[in-house]
């Protein structure tokens, strides 16, 4: 096994290339690498795309186009912390265009289904506050929000 981290393969039906090239124009440090293509005689037609490596924000993905039989569901999420109102802003505008769907409590799907939290850096922080009164504010606050409010999870953690 190698020693330098992981790579998540995604599996797209027929939207591999496309959804890595959505995927780097989201991300900063991010990039298209080698694409891989079925050859003869393959359970895809000869030349179409099998696979594409790509880096989103450092992480090394691979986009699998191996057909129908599987979808992504909430059971696997990338969370994207957040230092501010502004990142939060940014990523679920872009993760919800073009048919992305808003969920509860940060989390979204982008256009191809995959989920993903689009979060505040400091809210685990806040949801373990040794004030448990604290924690429960937040908690409740957060609870009622589809896109994160930074502003209002403040005001739910000073008590205001």
């Amino acid at each position: 096994m190698t020693t330098d981290g992981f790579t998540t393969c995604l599996w797209f039906d027929g939207q591999a290339e496309e959804a890595a090239h959505y995927y780097v124009s989201v991300f900063k440090n991010s990039s298209i690498g080698e694409v891989a293509r079925y050859p003869e005689g393959a359970p895809q037609p000869a030349g179409t795309v099998l696979t594409v490596e790509f880096t989103a924000n450092g992480h090394r993905f691979l986009a699998l186009n191996g057909g129908p039989e599987f979808k992504f569901t909430e059971a696997v999420s990338f969370m994207i912390f957040c230092e501010n109102q502004e990142e939060i802003d940014y990523y679920w505008t872009k993760l919800t265009e073009g048919g992305g769907e808003p969920g509860p409590c940060g989390w979204l799907k982008d256009r191809y289904g995959l989920s993903w939290q689009v979060v505040p850096d400091r809210l685990q922080a806040m949801v373990t506050d040794p004030d448990p009164a604290k924690s429960a504010r937040v908690m409740k606050a957060f609870m009622a929000m589809s896109k994160f409010d930074i502003a209002a999870l403040d005001k739910a953690y000073a008590g205001e």
